[in-house]
């Protein structure tokens, strides 16, 4: 059987193509007998509207790109969930592609949806991105973009992010006010500005309350992974038994640790204290329990699709772009690994 069009419904229920359209579409100016009626018959012949031709008409694919670092990334996973919810609400398909942290693999992934004709792309960018030229080209095509979580300085486009720096800079101070005066910093790798702004806020809470800071007791984390965690906390246990606390850049590090420390019978956190970030599931089902900084992941993927489809809005509209710079509050979530 070939495939029903919108003539061959109109012919059927004679109507022209304009009113079966808009009754498909819920126009108001279409009487909800006629929508009924066509709706009706369009499911009785399992009509499927053909999505190029909707786009040649309209230049709109009703379809949003997401780039993220990582699939296996509670966080992002969290992030994908609130955009879809927004998305689906404006009957929009979503794509997601991971990076896998690679700068060759995000240009690839960002090109992909180019060549897709998607409307839009929301992109946390990967660890090793060190050159935005190839974002720079979506702003030439005006193409909106919306960069959430990581994202670059460099990049003129609408950010939805938190305030690292004042969020590591809590929960170092949180760890201070327990008595921790040697703390030692898992910060993630040097170019996100996310891992950056956590450094720093460690760097201002010692300032802030008179700790010295001491350049061999930061231990970068290339693959922010519990792995290193563990690895860089024997080294700890080995070399600087004068540390008594740990800020890592996020949970997956700190879970590390807290695995090292527990096969070295060390107690936590009467010998160490241990705070994470990001408020990963795993966050509160490791023994001791993880102290941490929760995110709003899922706000964050709903605020990034939000700014998207208002922007795209004011393109058809011929209204000029302002870019915004959200920035989503965060809690201090305290359990055993800091009590």
């Amino acid at each position: 059987m070939k495939n029903l069009r919108l003539t061959d419904i109109a012919s059927e229920l004679n109507l022209s193509v304009t009113t079966v359209s808009k009754a498909l579409k819920n126009y108001p100016d279409v009487s909800n007998k006629t929508k009924k009626r066509v709706k009706e018959y369009a499911q009785k012949m399992n009509f499927k509207p053909n999505s190029f031709a909707a786009y040649l008409r309209t230049q709109e694919s009703k379809i949003i790109g997401v780039v993220i670092p990582r699939l296996n990334h509670f966080f992002f996973s969290d992030i994908i969930k609130g955009i879809i919810k927004a998305a689906e609400k404006e009957s929009y398909m979503v794509i997601v592609l991971s990076s896998e942290e690679s700068y060759e693999l995000e240009c690839k992934q960002v090109n992909r949806l180019i060549q897709h004709n998607v409307d839009g792309i929301l992109l946390s960018i990967a660890d090793s991105t060190h050159d935005v030229s190839h974002l720079s080209q979506l702003i030439e095509q005006k193409i909106p973009l919306v960069m959430f979580d990581k994202y670059s300085k460099l990049t003129t486009c609408s950010t939805v992010v938190i305030n690292d720096q004042d969020a590591a800079f809590r929960a170092v101070e949180h760890l201070i006010k327990k008595g921790r005066r040697n703390i030692a910093h898992f910060r993630g790798p040097l170019l996100p500005q996310n891992s950056i702004d956590r450094f720093l806020g460690f760097r201002r809470a010692l300032d802030e309350y008179g700790l010295k800071y001491r350049k061999e007791w930061v231990f970068t984390c290339d693959e922010i992974s519990s792995e290193e965690g563990y690895r860089y906390t024997e080294e700890i246990l080995k070399s600087h038994p004068e540390i008594d606390a740990i800020f890592a850049v996020a949970d997956m590090p700190a879970v590390g640790a807290i695995k090292c420390l527990n096969t070295h019978n060390i107690p936590i956190p009467e010998r160490i204290a241990v705070m994470g970030f990001s408020n990963w599931k795993i966050s509160e089902l490791i023994t001791p329990s993880l102290s941490t900084i929760d995110q709003p992941g899922s706000l964050m993927g709903q605020k990034a699709f939000e700014i998207f489809y208002e922007e795209l809005q004011n393109k058809k509209k011929n209204i000029p772009i302002k870019h915004q710079q959200i920035t989503l509050n965060t809690d201090l979530i305290e359990r055993e690994s800091t009590n």
